[in-house]
């Protein structure tokens, strides 16, 4: 079973560039998508759709154009939800669950604390939300998260670690609740297949050419509960897929597709 995911920074424009094609290359049994930017209906019928794929989608309820997640599934699940069950963190379109067969599968989007001390607060008050929930649907079947946690975990996750202790997204806090979901027996399945291998980076900025000069943070990640540890077969980064600031990650998992 391979699976995928990527945030796209806004499905429609992807697709305009030409950058989707990857979808049809790939031929994921699942991918979750990040920062959609739009709702359903105003894709186009050729994108919204594919040929054996069941689409889900959730748009912000709160601001047309703003965040939003998707996911393409060959496989049926055994139920779907959209969103978390707690109200304070509802309606900017940051989550679809499904329920497969073998496990649990989460795409995520996790808020952004850069902009001030609230958003930052409510990214922390997201995370603490978003894993009392995998636990407790953890205790049915196992977890796989996967999506844009808008935080580099370890200096190696990062290019210019040093540069960037005061910044949102590598603050002691926020890799403290890394540290946490990581002892909470959540395997970050990158680093489980290549170690502490460097340079290996999901995002870059759009300024002063990061990422042709590969200055780069990871913060994209698939994770599974310790019970999966034994079924991942591959992890890795497509670094070279072009269309958005971040990049697809990909994960195989030794499950039948079907």
């Amino acid at each position: 079973m391979r699976l995928y995911s990527w945030n796209v920074n806004g499905f429609r424009a992807l697709c305009a560039g030409g950058a989707w094609s990857w979808f049809s290359r790939t031929a994921p049994d699942i991918v979750g998508l990040q920062e959609v930017k739009a709702e359903l209906e105003n894709v186009a019928e050729a994108f919204r759709t594919a040929p054996g794929y069941r689409v889900f989608w959730l748009p912000a309820a709160k601001k047309r154009g703003y965040s939003g997640v998707a996911a393409f599934s060959r496989i049926a699940p055994l139920a779907e939800q959209y969103d978390l069950p707690d109200p304070a963190f509802r309606d900017e379109g940051r989550l679809i669950h499904l329920e497969l067969p073998a496990f649990h599968f989460f795409n995520v989007y996790f808020p952004n604390g850069q902009k001030d001390e609230t958003r930052l607060n409510y990214k922390l008050g997201y995370y603490d939300a978003f894993l009392r929930r995998a636990e407790e649907l953890r205790r049915s079947k196992p977890v796989v998260v996967c999506g844009d946690f808008n935080t580099a975990h370890k200096p190696v996750d990062l290019a210019r670690p040093a540069e960037n202790e005061r910044v949102s997204g590598f603050l002691p806090v926020e890799r403290a609740w890394l540290d946490r979901f990581t002892a909470a027996g959540y395997v970050d399945t990158f680093r489980l297949i290549h170690g502490d291998k460097p340079a290996s980076y999901t995002w870059w900025s759009y300024r002063v050419r990061a990422r042709e000069r590969n200055v780069g943070w990871r913060i994209d990640y698939f994770f599974v509960s310790e019970e999966l540890k034994g079924k991942v077969k591959n992890a890795w980064i497509e670094d070279a897929v072009p269309g958005s600031d971040h990049c697809p990650i990909g994960l195989e998992l030794d499950f039948p597709a079907g």
